[in-house]
């Protein structure tokens, strides 16, 4: 189950910050693809609070790594099991990953 997650824009020059929470599969993922993209087109990228997000399957794998191709993406607070899946895959080598969401934005 996921819950909503407006982007939080804390102020000029910085990202805003979008912080799913729950499971995303192929069901919630264009919710969660919309938020990115409203948030990604109106700042020039946006910094993904992965703290309360519980599972994810290959399509938001995907959503993901689209999203970092095509505009500024930072992905912090990663949990450890995504962690392990990032490595899995191998793409903790090429996302911009950040322990914190201040260590995000100061980047």
């Amino acid at each position: 189950m996921t819950s909503p997650a407006s982007p939080r824009h804390p102020g000029a020059g910085s990202l805003p910050v979008i912080a799913p929470q729950g499971e995303f599969d192929y069901g919630t993922v264009p919710w969660l693809q919309e938020q990115i993209d409203t948030a990604a087109n109106k700042y020039g990228g946006v910094i993904l609070d992965a703290g309360g997000i519980t599972f994810i399957d290959s399509t938001v794998l995907t959503l993901i790594l689209m999203t970092h191709q095509r505009t500024h993406l930072r992905i912090a607070n990663l949990p450890a099991r995504l962690i392990h899946v990032f490595g899995v895959y191998g793409i903790d080598h090429v996302l911009n990953l950040y322990p914190t969401v201040d260590a995000a934005r100061t980047a």
